[in-house]
């Protein structure tokens, strides 16, 4: 069965009404707009008709009206448009500071480019005061930007008071309407909006077509140029299939105007009044009247909203605003508006749409309350969790993903230079190199190393999770040319979300891993926590001679890999549910295999210096080597080997937040060659879990040690680069 859909706001299905218009445009009616046959005449009536209906749904005239791909570009096109046709008059331009991403960004592109950007703060409610406006004006202001309904909670704006007051200084104003239109009254004439952006996929038309009403006598420059399409306003062949697609969607909302924002609206109060006469303390965000009439953002207190939403299985809804759904950060409407912060952080927006029923919102509602009440329970306090029938899919039941939740390195660093380093002299290695182990002499044949590492689930496998995290954990014992001894857990379990059986197979899995490696674990530290974790501190032994840290790399010295890359983007993947199986397992195989036979042949040669990759990346873990040792290095991009699939994902922008967190880490080193794309710089930067070694080794053994790996059955294994010269750590990659 599929979730209840209540996330309307971010996204409607195609009503099957506009489907149905669509389909010739697939087939027999494939004729250019612009053609002078009988094909493109049937086509040049279909966007005809379409404008005519996209007109009389907002009540202007068709010529008014320029197709778009959605409400992003029209909001470009208003507010740049807008912004270099009027420079001569000024530049300054008023927003508010609830707007849409795609307002937002525009006008920080338009401050770095000589204009002016005020953002009007916003009441408790998220509405603009008009009066507070009006004071913002300057002689420099050519335009006014506010949305007509905000997307997070509904609120409606004062366009017609802002109308009012643009026009008696004689300054542009523009109103973006995706969420509105459909839902309530748009009328341009009424509001006295001199633009207006549509968004089809808001009002039951497919996704990737919009438009923009553009009144009559209002000259803003267009932004793609070509032929004369769209009344020389935006060029490019019609998109007829949605623009048929839009202009039925269009009809039917004003046809349907009134049954179905009533239909939305007693929808939305039965889910309101079902949460909060269970749940008494849960806040209304937006205004309580002025608001959208499908729109309910609520505020759960002490809990996190995606804490909520990835245990609301039977429900789909967002935290905050769709384009922000994997930010556990407070969004910046319910900053603007003030929100408490306990408050803010536990926010879900539901919103209803004209084929919800009365029946899913009374399951939704039962849900919702079941879940809150069940997070709500202190830890060890509620009934056991029953072993699961199905499938427990961990990912679900966290925010980050193994090491790339990890703290941002430049935020460590900053924290950790501010400690002493230690004056025993028996310490050889602590905080002073960037290794992820320390190192104790106990006499002068023998020394201790001492590493700990733990994180959130990286697959959905418990088994394999904790096979994975004890792989991970034991990593850095053999980095540094050591031999574990013994290992201890650690382990945060929520037993209010999840079953004590998934806890024995982490467990089961950490075990089998441990004894892959030849030790034991031997207790640890178990604590309630609100996901689960899990990870080993492991003791190992080594002689203190023979210490291979991350700071002796020379140059001339290569730099070999043993594992793919591409693990943390591929994680995301999995939690995203977009990874395939094959996939999936080929990922599972390489983080669950130990680094053990790679440290063993390594030893066979002179290492200069080593480190594991994790969760501050390949180009992260080699700025720590460079920056230690004091040497240039120079990589092959080609070299570098990765996991099937990894440049797919990320060219569509599948990275989680650690990966983005590790590229502006090594910015400040890094030379890329011009070819090298931004979905390649986030692979390389890419934070792994339980990842190879990185060796660094004199060139003379590059290749008997790479044959070593290559007869042992490391297939990735490769030589990346080489160090250069003596430096401050730059990193060429080409």
């Amino acid at each position: 069965m599929k979730p209840i859909y209540l996330d309307y706001n971010a996204t409607t299905p195609v009503d099957h009404e506009v489907a149905e218009v669509m389909k010739p445009y697939l087939g027999e009616l494939f004729g250019n707009p612009s053609s002078t046959h009988e094909y493109g005449v049937t086509t040049k009536k279909a966007v005809m008709l379409a404008r005519k209906q996209v007109a009389g749904l907002i009540n202007c005239q068709p010529d008014e009206i320029v197709f778009t791909s959605g409400g992003t570009e029209s909001n470009n096109f208003a507010i740049k448009g807008a912004a270099l046709a009027n420079k001569h008059k000024g530049n300054h331009i008023i927003t508010s500071s609830v707007e849409h991403p795609a307002v937002i960004e525009v006008c920080r592109y338009l401050a770095k480019n000589g204009f002016t950007i005020t953002y009007l703060s916003v009441d408790e409610y998220g509405m603009v005061d008009a009066s507070e406006l009006e004071k913002a004006i300057t002689s420099k202001t050519i335009l006014i930007t506010i949305m007509h309904a905000n997307n997070e909670v509904g609120t409606i704006q004062p366009i017609e008071e802002i109308s009012k007051i643009a026009r008696r200084n004689n300054i542009l104003f523009h109103t973006d309407a995706a969420q509105s239109l459909g839902k309530i009254e748009v009328d341009a004439e009424k509001l006295g909006v001199d633009m207006l952006s549509v968004a089809g996929h808001k009002l039951y038309a497919p996704k990737g077509i919009g438009a923009i009403y553009i009144r009559r006598g209002v000259k803003i420059h267009k932004l793609i140029h070509g032929a004369d399409h769209e009344m020389n306003m935006r060029a490019g062949t019609e998109n007829v299939l949605e623009i048929s697609g839009l202009g039925k969607a269009c009809e039917i909302a004003n046809r349907d105007l009134q049954k179905n924002g009533l239909h939305m609206k007693t929808m939305r109060e039965i889910l309101y009044e079902g949460i909060k006469n269970n749940l008494p303390e849960v806040k209304l965000n937006g205004h309580p009247e002025k608001r959208l009439p499908n729109t309910l953002s609520l505020s759960f207190p002490r809990i996190e909203a995606n804490t909520l939403l990835s245990e609301l299985t039977e429900v789909a809804a967002s935290a905050g605003a769709a384009c922000h759904t994997d930010n556990i950060e407070i969004s910046s409407v319910l900053e603007a508006m003030k929100l408490s912060e306990e408050f803010a952080m536990g926010t879900i927006r539901f919103s209803t749409g004209k084929y919800s029923t009365k029946e899913e919102i009374e399951k939704a509602v039962g849900h919702i309350v079941d879940v809150v009440n069940r997070l709500h329970t202190p830890l060890g306090k509620g009934p056991e969790i029953p072993i699961a029938t199905g499938e427990i899919k961990l990912t679900q039941f966290t925010h980050g993903l193994g090491c790339a939740c990890k703290i941002r390195p430049q935020y460590l660093e900053k924290v950790l230079s501010d400690f002493p380093l230690p004056v025993d002299p028996n310490v050889l290695v602590s905080l002073g190199t960037s290794d992820d182990a320390a190192v104790y002499r106990i006499d002068e044949n023998t020394a201790i190393i001492q590493t700990v590492d733990f994180f959130t689930p990286i697959v959905d496998d418990p088994y394999h999770f904790g096979a994975i995290a004890a792989a991970n954990a034991l990593s850095d014992v053999y980095a540094m040319g050591g031999k574990p001894l013994f290992a201890l857990n650690i382990v945060g379990f929520p037993d209010n979300r999840l079953p004590v059986e998934v806890l024995k197979s982490i467990l089961k899995g950490a075990q089998d891993k441990a004894m892959e490696a030849g030790v034991s674990i031997l207790g640890g530290h178990t604590v309630e926590d609100t996901e689960p974790k899990y990870g080993m501190a492991v003791t190992g032994i080594i002689h203190p001679e023979k210490i291979i840290t991350n700071s002796n790399a020379q140059p001339g010295d290569a730099i070999i890999l043993t594992k793919p890359i591409g693990t943390g983007i591929i994680s995301t993947a999995i939690k995203r549910g977009i990874a395939d199986e094959s996939t999936k397992q080929e990922v599972i195989r390489i983080m669950s295999e130990l680094n053990a036979k790679a440290a063993e042949l390594m030893l066979k040669y002179q290492v200069n210096a080593c480190t594991d990759v994790t969760g501050f990346g390949l180009l992260g873990h080699l700025k720590e080597m460079t920056a230690s040792s004091h040497v240039d290095i120079n990589l092959i991009a080609s070299n570098i080997p990765l996991i099937d699939g990894v440049k797919d994902l990320a060219a569509n922008n599948i990275v989680p937040g650690g990966t983005v967190n590790n590229l502006e880490f090594v910015s400040d080193i890094m030379e890329w060659d011009a070819g090298i794309s931004n979905a390649e710089k986030f692979i390389y930067c890419d934070a792994q879990t339980s990842g190879g070694l990185l060796i660094v080794i004199p060139e003379k053994y590059e290749t008997a040690l790479l044959t070593d790996l290559k007869k042992a059955g490391l297939q990735y294994a490769a030589i990346i680069g080489h160090a250069d010269k003596r430096g401050n750590g730059k990193i060429k990659l080409q």
